[in-house]
């Protein structure tokens, strides 16, 4: 049942993809919006960091957040933002294909505490 779902999503993925053409420079999904992901995202980092996390719009909304607080990424005009999340929802949503899960905590290498300033 589980490849059952991963096939058809994977047939799904590959259905979108091929109505929708893929812009050769950033490996975006050509749709509406995508002119604002490709200047506001496409400023800081790479597309490929764009395309390579899957998320709803919760997510998304929730990473502009972070990286306008820890990022120093600039405030975009809430009609933009808008456009933006509901893009990279669209297209690049939460998949059984898409990014693996974070590493539970106890895989992750100790931290060092920081030294005292008393």
């Amino acid at each position: 049942m589980k490849r059952l779902l991963l096939m058809s999503a994977l047939l799904a993925a590959n259905a979108l993809a091929a109505e929708l053409p893929i812009d050769e420079r950033t490996g975006l999904v050509i749709d509406e919006g995508w002119v604002l992901v490709n200047g506001h995202c496409g400023a800081c980092h790479s597309h490929r960091l764009v395309t390579a996390q899957r998320g709803d719009e919760a997510f998304w909304t929730k990473t502009i957040r972070w990286m306008q607080r820890t990022q120093n990424l600039w405030q975009i005009p809430d009609h933009q933002e808008q456009i933006i999340v509901r893009y990279l929802a669209k297209h690049y949503n939460e998949t059984e294909w898409g990014r693996r899960p974070a590493l539970s905590p106890v895989l992750l290498p100790p931290v060092d505490e920081p030294a005292s300033t008393e």
